[in-house]
């Protein structure tokens, strides 16, 4: 993709949230003076949007390799919500810096030089195998399984799941050549889009909870609508894809539902861990698993779809 490509799809983002910036400051000028809670959280949610985006965005025109770097340091930052969440002992302390110091950055060198034989199974093999080696030989049992596949996992999601974000650069699909960026743009629209507009859609129309235990701000209402309407969001987005339009939605749909079905996920984990977020990272939004949460999950499945049937 050029960087005037970039620049145009950069522009048309920043200007979908300065039009959103003024439907809030609209809102908030309509339900007078005194707190509105709803009104709070969305201007939050637009303030984190402008900072990831800017964010990224810079990425995008200092190159791929600045963009790998960025969702790097993402997901040290993920990865240390996890564990800091996660009760561990003295003789994990060896698994976690395999994990924060070799497993991460190696994770991350893969896909810089793009060997996805590697990149694929380092973390689901080899990483799954060392981690519980590296913490079994200091002999303490104590909740041996419970500590283990903690570290597994938050290495799992914070740092495999995300790499498939940037990981998306590395696919050679044909006639797509210097275009890959805007597959980085489609799912992180769609997915983050996908979060918004449930919302939304939940205080619009909301009547019946769809996971009351989980998250109980969630409704059937508003999961339909967010996802119909970011599936037709995806699919008038098709331009940035090497999909057709009906190709596009059906990715839309795929991502939507995991993103969704994710969130849910990791809002059990912290249910079981007693917190409401993950971090405070970002504010508004406590960490940075609070706004990827969905992407992690949606992520491995958008990349593995699109290298099977659009790539040699």
């Amino acid at each position: 993709m050029s960087i005037r490509e970039e620049v145009q799809v950069m522009v048309w983002i920043g200007g979908a949230l300065v039009l959103a910036s003024l439907v809030a400051v609209v809102l908030r000028l309509r339900a007078g003076p005194g707190p509105n809670s709803v009104l709070e959280n969305l201007n939050s949610r637009i303030r984190a949007w402008w900072v990831m985006i800017l964010l990224l965005g810079g990425a995008f025109l200092a190159g791929p390799r600045a963009v790998i770097i960025l969702f790097g340091l993402v997901s040290f930052a993920a990865l240390r919500e996890f564990i800091t969440l996660t009760p561990t002992h003295r003789a994990d302390h060896f698994a976690l810096v395999i994990g924060f110091f070799i497993a991460l950055p190696m994770q991350y060198w893969l896909i810089w030089r793009d060997w996805y034989g590697l990149f694929a199974i380092l973390i689901p093999v080899y990483a799954f195998l060392l981690l519980p080696i590296a913490a079994v030989v200091f002999g303490d049992t104590t909740q041996f399984l419970t500590r283990t596949a903690e570290t597994q996992w938050g290495l799992m999601i914070s740092v495999y799941c995300i790499s498939h974000v940037p990981a998306l650069l590395t696919l050679d699909i044909p006639g797509y050549k210097g275009r890959n960026a805007m597959l980085v743009i489609f799912l992180l629209t769609v997915v983050q889009s996908s979060d918004i507009l449930q919302y939304v859609w939940g205080k619009l129309l909301g009547r019946h909870k769809i996971a009351p235990v989980l998250s109980p701000s969630k409704t059937v209402e508003g999961f339909v609508g967010g996802t119909l309407s970011a599936t037709g969001l995806g699919a008038a987005l098709w331009r940035l894809t090497p999909f057709n339009v009906w190709q596009a939605a059906l990715m839309a749909l795929v991502v939507t539902m995991l993103g969704f079905l994710g969130g849910l996920v990791m809002s059990a984990i912290k249910r079981d861990r007693g917190v409401k977020d993950w971090g405070h990272l970002i504010e508004g939004h406590g960490g940075m698993l609070d706004r990827l949460d969905s992407v992690a999950f949606s992520a491995p499945i958008f990349f593995h779809l699109t290298r099977y049937f659009w790539t040699p």
